[in-house]
C-alpha cells in the first residue's frame, strides 16, 4: 500500500512503545565479568589501559564477586597472573595456583556462582606464547598435554566451565578426554573457537603481563580477513565436544557471530575485549561519544548479531543501568 498507510514512525513514538516492540533485548543474565587475580593480599591495582578494572589479589577479589553476584551477573572468567614464570607455563597446572586458589575461594561463599577459567599458557610462559616454544615455534602437540592438565586442575578446584583460549589444534578433544578420565563427564568447555590475531588485545596484554616477547601469535590465532576457515573452526571444536564455542573480538567481527549462530546449533559467545573496551574509554573521557548510550548500543548489537552470551568488562556496569 502507498504513503501514508505505511507510517514506521507510529511506532518509535514514545519510549513506552519503542520498548513494546524492540526485537533484541539486552539481559545481565547473558554477561560474563572478566577479571585477573595476582598474588598478595589487599590488592586492587588499576589497569592504566583499562580505567575501571583492576588486578585482584584473592582476599578483594572474593569481595568484589560478592558485589558482582549481588547485581544479578551471572559468571565471572578469571585470569591468572602467576608469581613467577618459566618456559612451560607450570603456574597454568599447578594445583595450588593463582587461578586455582581463587577458584577455591570463590566458590565457598559463592557456590552459584558460575566460575569458568581461562585455559591458556601464555600469561604463565616467559616467552609470553600459548604454548611450548621448540625449535622456535610454537609446538602443538606437545602443549595439549599442558593445556589439559590445566583445566583438570581447575575443574578439580572447582571450576564450572573451562575455556580453551590458546588455539592450538586438537585442543578441545585432549581437554574433554583428561576431564572425562578423571571423573568430570560433566563439566563444560566453552571454546574459544574462533579467535583473531587482532590488534585489539593490547590493553589485555598489559593487565596480565602477556605480551609474546619475540615474533607474534599469527602461526595460531587466525587471519582477520578470513571467514570461511572461522566456519571450519567452529565445527571441528564442536566436534571435538566444545559445548559452547566463541567469538573473540566482538565488535570487528559481528558476521561471524552471525555466522555462527545461523549454522551451528550450539550456544555461542563472543568477548568484547579490552582494545574495544578501551576505545570507549578513550573516546569518552575525550567528550566525543555518550559513554552509557555507546555500552548499551555495542552490546546489543553484539546481541543482535547472534551472540547468546557476552564477556565483558562492562558487566557489573551494564547491571546497574539495566536494574
Amino acid at each position: 500500500m502507498p504513503f501514508p498507510i505505511h507510517r514506521p514512525r507510529r511506532l518509535r513514538r514514545t519510549e513506552a512503545l519503542r520498548g513494546f516492540v524492540r526485537e533484541t533485548r539486552l539481559s545481565v543474565r547473558s554477561l560474563i565479568y572478566p577479571l585477573f587475580v595476582c598474588p598478595g593480599s589487599n590488592v586492587q591495582d588499576e589497569i592504566k589501559s583499562m580505567p575501571g578494572n583492576y588486578r585482584w589479589s584473592i582476599d578483594r577479589l572474593v569481595e568484589e564477586c560478592k558485589a558482582i553476584a549481588g547485581l544479578g551477573v551471572p559468571a565471572v572468567i578469571l585470569f591468572g597472573i602467576p608469581e613467577s614464570k618459566d618456559d612451560v607455563g607450570s603456574g597454568a597446572y599447578a594445583a595450588n595456583g593463582i587461578v586455582q586458589r581463587a577458584v577455591r575461594a570463590l566458590k565457598r561463599p559463592l557456590p552459584d556462582l558460575i566460575v569458568i577459567c581461562d585455559v591458556c599458557l601464555d600469561e604463565y610462559t616467559g616467552h609470553g606464547h600459548c604454548g611450548l616454544i621448540r625449535n622456535g615455534e610454537v609446538d602443538n602437540d606437545g602443549t595439549l598435554p599442558l593445556l589439559a592438565r590445566t583445566a583438570r586442575t581447575q575443574v578439580e578446584a572447582g571450576a564450572d566451565i573451562v575455556a580453551p583460549s590458546d588455539m592450538m589444534d586438537g585442543r578441545v578433544a585432549a581437554i574433554r578426554r583428561e576431564l572425562d578420565e578423571h571423573g568430570f563427564a560433566a563439566t563444560p568447555i566453552l571454546a574459544y573457537a574462533a579467535k583473531y590475531a587482532s590488534a585489539f588485545y593490547g590493553p589485555f596484554r598489559e593487565a596480565a603481563d602477556s605480551a609474546p616477547k619475540f615474533g607474534d601469535r599469527k602461526s595460531y590465532q587466525m587471519d582477520p580477513a578470513n571467514q570461511r576457515e572461522a566456519r571450519r573452526e567452529i565445527a571441528l571444536d564442536i566436534e571435538e565436544g566444545a559445548d559452547i564455542i566463541m567469538v573473540k573480538p566482538a565488535l570487528p567481527y559481528l558476521d561471524i557471530i552471525a555466522l555462527a549462530r545461523r549454522e551451528f546449533d550450539v550456544p555461542v559467545a563472543a568477548y568484547q575485549v579490552s582494545g574495544e573496551f578501551s576505545q570507549i574509554e578513550a573516546a569518552a573521557r575525550l567528550g566525543w561519544i555518550d559513554r552509557e548510550r555507546t555500552i548499551l548500543e555495542t552490546l546489543t548489537s553484539i546481541q543482535r548479531a547472534g551472540a547468546d552470551i557476552i564477556l565483558t568488562y562492562y558487566a557489573k556496569e551494564v547491571a546497574r543501568l539495566l536494574g
